[in-house]
């Protein structure tokens, strides 16, 4: 398991990656005080499905190269890709999933880090 000060690190390093490669509106959740089962969140929009693809390349490589692979998911689609490393997932959608999704909204109690 990973420890607190460990996946905030994480957390801190995704958002370093994606903003690295440009990505926008990069917010991290903190929903341990609103849910019994997820730890953090990272959500990022790209601009196209091409920048959401190099998005989802860079942060797998990078974190890859420090020992770290998503575990598989499922249902992986062009407009909305999700990296899990556990305690911390990330969320990298177009705008329009973004919108129409609204998992800002959904966890709007969750803390902002």
């Amino acid at each position: 398991m990973v420890k607190t000060k460990e996946a905030l690190d994480l957390v801190g390093r995704i958002k370093d990656l994606l903003w690295e490669k440009k990505a926008e509106g990069v917010v991290a959740l903190d929903l341990r005080k609103v849910s019994e089962s997820l730890d953090y969140f990272v959500l990022a929009s790209a601009t196209s499905t091409p920048h959401l693809q190099a998005l989802e390349r860079h942060v797998q490589e990078k974190l890859e190269e420090e020992g770290l692979r998503p575990r598989p998911t499922e249902g992986q689609s062009p407009r909305w890709v999700v990296l899990d490393y556990g305690e911390v997932v990330v969320h990298l959608m177009t705008p329009e999933a973004r919108d129409y999704y609204d998992l800002e909204g959904f966890w709007a109690d969750a803390d902002r880090i």
